[in-house]
């Protein structure tokens, strides 16, 4: 169209004030306007954990964490990849210094917990457990910007009931498993953080092999899908403090 007006304007000789202006109009309404109905950034997610948080064996987009974001974007709850702080076989000391070694945000909008399994697994007391978990509990409730509400400790698995605890005492890892829970559990209480018990559905792999990976111990994207529902509908029932970004 605009061509065939600066034609026309030149073969008529005369070029009218008029026209330039209706030509700079047309040039204007050609440009793409920029497209702010969207966020630049979503929420930021911190998630602090061991082998069950960073998902081994599964995909990346399998492990809990991801699964979180993805179904809260769903919702219009939009948040940035999470960033994850575990490893395999971390236990709660070993965990603490990697978070003094990370390089991290003042503040994250949601921060999530799960650590502990480690420490049952070398035999640890409870008794040494609980001020390890309190500490790195309070250091999760910090770096929440001391939001209590934006923090999130779950329980943890039961390892008793998978292949790979064949020959042991299945009982006893169970009962350890329930006392480390209930320590982890009463700390919460204590700091009034929101707590999620993920230990029965983990027991639910004595009868659900579709529930580990090909390892016979860890978790599978299956497992973690029914962790990563109970955390996003607790962030969905909180629409005071999660908007959707739409």
């Amino acid at each position: 169209m605009l061509r065939k007006i600066t034609h026309i304007a030149v073969s008529s000789g005369t070029i009218t004030p008029g026209l330039v202006l209706l030509t700079i109009f047309i040039i204007a309404m050609k440009k793409p306007v920029p497209d702010n109905s969207f966020p630049v950034k979503g929420y930021t997610y911190l998630a602090l954990g061991d082998s069950y948080t960073i998902g081994e064996q599964v995909a990346s987009k399998e492990n809990f964490p991801n699964q979180v974001t993805m179904l809260l974007r769903e919702k219009g709850i939009v948040f940035e990849a999470p960033e994850i702080i575990a490893q395999t076989g971390w236990t709660t000391d070993e965990l603490q210094t990697a978070i003094k070694r990370a390089t991290l945000r003042e503040r994250y909008d949601l921060v999530t917990l799960l650590i502990g399994v480690n420490n049952e697994y070398r035999g640890r007391k409870t008794e040494d457990y609980i001020p390890e978990f309190e500490s790195l509990l309070k250091q999760a409730i910090r770096l929440a910007g001391n939001n209590t509400d934006h923090v999130i400790v779950l329980s943890i698995p039961d390892w008793g009931v998978t292949p790979f605890a064949a020959g042991r005492d299945r009982k006893q890892i169970a009962r350890e498993i329930d006392e480390y829970n209930s320590a982890n559990e009463l700390v919460s209480k204590k700091y009034k953080v929101h707590y999620i018990n993920i230990t029965q559905s983990t027991r639910e792999a004595a009868t659900d092999a579709s529930l580990l990976t090909l390892d016979g111990l860890h978790p599978s994207g299956k497992e973690y899908t029914l962790w990563a529902g109970k955390i996003a509908s607790f962030i969905k029932s909180k629409p005071d403090y999660w908007h959707p970004l739409l």
